[in-house]
């Protein structure tokens, strides 16, 4: 049981897998709930920037100065320029914002929501603009695609800039330097309130595009459990990954492709890695 003394703020909170986590840790800790719909503590559009700004400032205050875990789950999947407004940059901006209060913990953590969708080929433009920092060039983009009716790839290509962005920023100094670990957990189709809800008219649709030999839709409790899981202070040396929790997805789709991509060094790492394995065969003749 994780001490009580551990304060957590959970976006998303209102519904779904976020209102799911944030019960979760409840049993654990303090839990700082944000979301549009009853039972928060926070009410903030992460959408916008007054959104995001009246969150920050709140979570200061009802956060007593520290975090010790965020997980960011708030999100839309609708073809709407707010779906990327949320997804990119409120959950970049919330992490940003609160990332002085996380370093102030013993056992900081966050984690972010992201997508098994994200298995499919988003927009790269998109993606390029999110990973750029400019929210109106990226809103500009995603206009266009609405008006060309390939508004389908705002979601996943907002999850996929996530996905990036967590790799970037979990290794820099703002973040490892200060012992904050940054994780991604990208869920398959799960058994949420909305899901269940378009489910019969979706259903053939979101089976062969994320088939899922576990089947679908899967149970909501583990992803929770996942979160959970990365934002708890036994996670000190997990950081920078994206975790599928998809009812094995992945593995199906991708099969063994990922090992394919293999550490390179730069000239002058392949020579200082040369010396230091010629010292150390040196050393073992020796004995």
């Amino acid at each position: 049981m994780e001490s009580a003394a551990r304060t957590y703020l959970v976006t998303g909170a209102d519904s779904g897998l976020g209102r799911t986590v944030a019960d979760l840790l409840a049993e654990r800790g303090r839990v700082i709930r944000c979301g549009l719909g009853d039972g928060v503590d926070v009410r903030a559009d992460l959408a916008s920037a007054e959104g995001r700004a009246r969150l920050i400032h709140e979570v200061d205050s009802l956060s007593g100065g520290r975090l010790d875990g965020i997980v960011a789950a708030a999100g839309l999947g609708a073809p709407r320029v707010e779906t990327v407004a949320l997804n990119h940059f409120g959950t970049v901006a919330v992490l940003d914002g609160l990332r002085r209060l996380l370093a102030r913990s013993p056992a900081p953590a966050a984690v972010v929501v992201s997508s098994s969708s994200t298995l499919n080929r988003g927009s790269g433009a998109l993606v390029r603009a999110c990973l750029s920092g400019n929210e109106e060039k990226a809103l500009g983009v995603a206009r266009r695609l609405i008006r060309t009716r390939r508004g389908s790839q705002l979601y996943r290509s907002s999850k996929i800039a996530l996905n990036h962005w967590v790799r970037a920023a979990s290794v820099q100094a703002e973040w490892a330097g200060s012992g904050i670990v940054l994780n991604a957990v990208a869920p398959g189709i799960i058994g949420t309130e909305l899901v269940l809800r378009t489910w019969d008219r979706d259903r053939q649709l979101l089976e062969t595009a994320l088939p899922q030999p576990l089947g679908a839709p899967g149970p909501v409790a583990p992803v929770a459990a996942l979160l959970a899981h990365a934002v708890s202070p036994e996670n000190r040396f997990m950081t920078g990954q994206l975790i599928y929790c998809d009812g094995g997805t992945d593995a199906l789709v991708r099969g063994a492709r990922p090992q394919r991509l293999f550490l390179r060094y730069r000239p002058r790492e392949i020579l200082a890695l040369l010396r230091a394995s010629r010292r150390l065969a040196g050393d073992a003749a020796a004995v």
